[in-house]
């Protein structure tokens, strides 16, 4: 069996991103993870979060593999199956199905800035439409932001970002914000984590 892809940053980050949510959620719940990835952080996060439910996602059929070895790998019975999802083709979910929520945390990580924008109101929508009434969605990510000057490690970033696909980019938080707004959301929470990373939390207006 071929060894599923590891991201450096994920495991850096994996644990200050649980601290984070340990302190906001409630003991149990299900949670709907957009982009698992190399599935570093879903594996993390269900062994230290063990009354959540996790439902891992990805776009790119090939990380599904990364996904499902971890979690067998690490005999959670808390992890679902991951499944196909591209947040910008709507519903996520047929009516009625068991992954249709609705979820308590809507967790994505790493997405915004590598994604066309029109991904950032197709995520706003998808998290109205699947969360419980006073549940939340948590992103994480490098932002902009007004009135705070940006890092070189940042700025370059982004440079590198838009070189590799012009539709990419580190997003201004105000822009982020507004698209929440359109959806019926609102900035709850902003932590600053290490690496110039930020974790906000969206609620219901």
């Amino acid at each position: 069996m071929a060894q599923p892809d590891h991201s450096p940053a994920a495991e850096r980050n994996k644990q200050p991103i649980l601290e984070v949510l340990q302190s906001l959620l409630p003991a149990s719940g299900r949670a709907l993870e957009i982009a698992s990835g190399t599935g570093q952080h879903v594996v993390w996060f269900a062994q230290h979060l063990p009354l959540w439910d996790w439902q891992p996602t990805e776009v790119h059929q090939g990380a599904l593999y990364n996904v499902e070895v971890r979690a067998t790998e690490a005999d959670l019975v808390n992890i679902d199956t991951a499944l196909q999802l591209d947040v910008c083709k709507e519903p996520w979910f047929p009516d009625g199905s068991a992954q249709a929520g609705p979820y308590g945390l809507v967790l994505c990580i790493n997405m915004l800035h590598i994604a066309p924008w029109a991904a950032c109101a197709a995520l706003m929508r998808g998290a109205a439409q699947y969360l419980t009434p006073d549940g939340v969605l948590v992103t994480y990510g490098p932002y902009f932001e007004a009135d705070v000057v940006p890092t070189q490690s940042n700025l370059d970033f982004d440079k590198s970002l838009r070189a590799h696909d012009s539709s990419f980019g580190i997003r201004q938080l105000a822009d982020v914000a507004e698209e929440a707004k359109r959806a019926g959301l609102r900035l709850q929470a902003r932590h600053a984590l290490p690496a110039n990373n930020l974790l906000l939390v969206w609620a219901r207006v």
